[in-house]
């Protein structure tokens, strides 16, 4: 249930002081339930603002990553574990256990019950081995919140679906499962080969040993020998009930679908999930989702009681973050789950019964640069990209201190250009900062690259080409980014290079990115021990629809990248990321800018025992489990 929202832009504190004149207009425009409806409530309800231009009308937990789409859907629905990218423990949710098997059946791992690497790469590093074989042990006390018990073949009909794209109708599951072994022909919709295992589906017969007492909670994953492809699957994948989608979803009748039949529409409006609480479809409406707690939940804390205390989740839609702010001051709301700009951090500094929270963020903002654009959208500005040089006297200019102060109000840090975070030791290559230094010293340097291949200036100082081309780009970006975009303005301008915001509008990677229609982009980006085999290749390799926007093609970082990949020693397997940060740095492609702080603030008048939790705002997992009424 992270959320990394940053609310981009600086806001005067006078937009705010505009909402208390209008007060009675907007809270009501805000809260379908009336605006003192929380200040008389002396029930187990958390009422928390939400930011957005709509709520969703429907509550399918595939359907979007976006917005308060995902956590409702990890409200209602569950994965297999939780995955912390900080120590990397999976916490068990659906699902107690998890190992790789040896060849005998054997569980490989250490006494202390992780994974034993050295013994893994002994049985599986020869070429005789095209997989990893992987054993899980359901909660045997899981059920969903219709009361029907959750078994293997709930697990076998999600990731079956999810491996078929005709029957899902959904790309983003098919890619959540990529690396399971289990695969369907896109175009026909016939099963290729079987990848998952139960006592009903092959188990017998393909060689793992599930008993008669074990048949409703234990199955076998086939993945590929990549050491990260078990995370995504276990803790990206909500499991869906076989009962309920089961009857209903088909080739003709996909589960994604934008015209659903009635059966569809009753599911996706109506949900039946297995996590910890449950929509009210009833009191659920366009301004306000309502979610109770299940009195029945199977997970409980450590000292036996109900792992969550709060009894009914209230969020309650704001279009304006003005109107939010102004209706948490007022009492109106407990939390808001929507970050907010430095500018209004002087705001809660005094506040009696206000916290304001500051975590550290997990996303890096980077400028990205178009050094390969399609034939068709080619231009004389885009090919000077082209030339690392450019590229190394622009990143050179970029001081993420400056932006860091101007644009955050102090509250982020800076970034490797290697772009992975100096709190990942094990993953962390200090030699990949190559763009630390002193100020002066790096504008210096940029200048003297630039003079050698566009010595001609303007009157503004602004650079040319000998052809009489203009280092003159568009940044790509939102109206959040468009300070940030403002800002990189003076900075270039001290190298004599001029960029212009540039709208992104609406679906910006269909209309702009994918097809390279751009000069530079904003792009968030964050690598982390369960991503990188994923990530690395998105980034910096994959030329199809990814997040390569700028159509990076190196032969030394693709080949490192597949040697990460598929290496199943986890040493080598580090030094190899540590290799490709001093490699991908050195292409001077994706630029970092700074990776914000997330600000958000909670009410501690009716709850106390908020936490924090790095990339989150207040409302956290771990602040469901601390969370105590006054």
């Amino acid at each position: 249930m992270k959320r990394r929202l940053h609310t981009g832009g600086r806001r005067l504190g006078g937009l705010l002081l505009s909402a208390v004149l209008l007060n009675g207009v907007l809270l009501a425009a805000g809260c379908s339930g009336g605006a003192y409806e929380r200040r008389g409530d002396t029930s187990s309800t958390l009422y928390i603002g939400e930011v957005a231009s709509s709520f969703p009308t429907s509550y399918m937990p595939w359907f979007s990553r976006d917005g308060i789409a995902p956590t409702i859907a990890n409200m209602v629905y569950s994965t297999l574990f939780d995955y912390d990218e900080n120590t990397g423990v999976y916490t068990p949710r659906l699902a107690n256990s998890w190992y790789y098997v040896d060849k005998e059946g054997n569980p490989i791992v250490t006494e202390d019950g992780r994974v034993d690497y050295d013994r893994l790469e002994e049985v599986y590093g020869g070429s005789d081995s095209a997989f990893f074989p992987v054993r899980f042990e359901l909660n045997p006390d899981a059920t969903w919140s219709d009361g029907t018990p959750v078994t293997v073949e709930d697990i076998y009909f999600t990731y079956d679906l999810a491996a078929n794209q005709k029957v899902s109708n959904h790309a983003g599951a098919l890619a959540w499962v990529n690396d399971l072994l289990h695969k369907y022909d896109t175009n026909t919709g016939v099963m290729k080969r079987q990848g998952i295992y139960t006592y009903d589906h092959g188990a017998a017969q393909a060689g793992y040993a599930i008993s008669e007492e074990e048949k409703d909670t234990v199955f076998y994953f086939e993945v590929s020998k990549v050491l990260g492809a078990i995370t995504p699957l276990v803790s990206t994948v909500l499991i869906l009930p076989k009962h309920i989608y089961g009857p209903i979803v088909s080739a003709e009748n996909p589960l994604n679908n934008t015209d659903p039949d009635e059966a569809l529409s009753y599911a996706y409006s109506h949900p039946v999930g297995c996590g910890p609480f449950t929509l009210d479809a009833e009191a659920t409406n366009s301004q306000e989702i309502v979610l109770h707690r299940r009195k029945d939940f199977y997970i409980k804390a450590k000292d036996g009681s109900d792992l969550y205390k709060v009894d009914t989740l209230k969020f309650i839609l704001y279009q304006e973050i003005n109107v939010a702010i102004y209706a948490l001051k007022k009492g109106h709301l407990d939390v808001l789950d929507s970050s907010i700009s430095a500018n209004y951090a002087s705001l809660f500094e005094n506040e009696e019964s206000v916290r304001l929270m500051k975590a550290p963020g997990t996303f890096t903002q980077t400028l990205v640069f178009n050094l390969n654009a399609p034939t068709d959208r080619v231009t004389p500005e885009r090919t000077l990209l082209s030339d690392v040089r450019i590229r190394k006297a622009i990143a050179l200019a970029v001081d993420q201190q400056q932006l860091i102060q101007n644009v955050l109000n102090g509250e982020g840090r800076p970034v490797s250009a290697g772009l992975i975070m100096e709190t990942m030791p094990d993953l962390y290559n200090p030699e990949s900062d190559i763009l630390a230094g002193d100020t002066d010293e790096k504008l210096a340097e940029a200048n003297a690259i630039l003079d050698e291949i566009c010595p001609t200036k303007d009157e503004a100082g602004y650079r040319y080409t000998e052809d009489g081309v203009k280092l003159s780009f568009e940044i790509l970006g939102s109206p959040g980014e468009q300070e940030a975009i403002s800002f990189l303005q003076v900075l270039l301008q001290k190298i004599g290079v001029e960029v212009k915001f540039a709208a992104k509008g609406n679906s910006p990677e269909t209309t702009y990115l994918y097809g390279g229609n751009f000069d530079m982009t904003i792009q968030g980006v964050t690598f982390s021990l369960s991503n990188i085999d994923t990530m690395y290749n998105a980034h910096f390799s994959n030329l199809n629809r990814s997040s390569n926007y700028g159509r990076l093609q190196d032969e030394a970082i693709n080949a490192k990248i597949t040697e990460m990949r598929q290496t199943i020693n986890l040493n080598k397997k580090y030094e190899a990321v540590k290799e490709l940060q001093l490699l991908t740095a050195q292409q001077y492609y994706k630029i970092p800018l700074y990776c914000s702080n997330v600000l958000s603030v909670a009410r501690t008048d009716r709850f106390t025992g908020w936490e924090q939790e790095d990339g989150s705002t207040a409302f956290n997992l771990k602040s469901l489990e601390n969370l105590q009424m006054v």
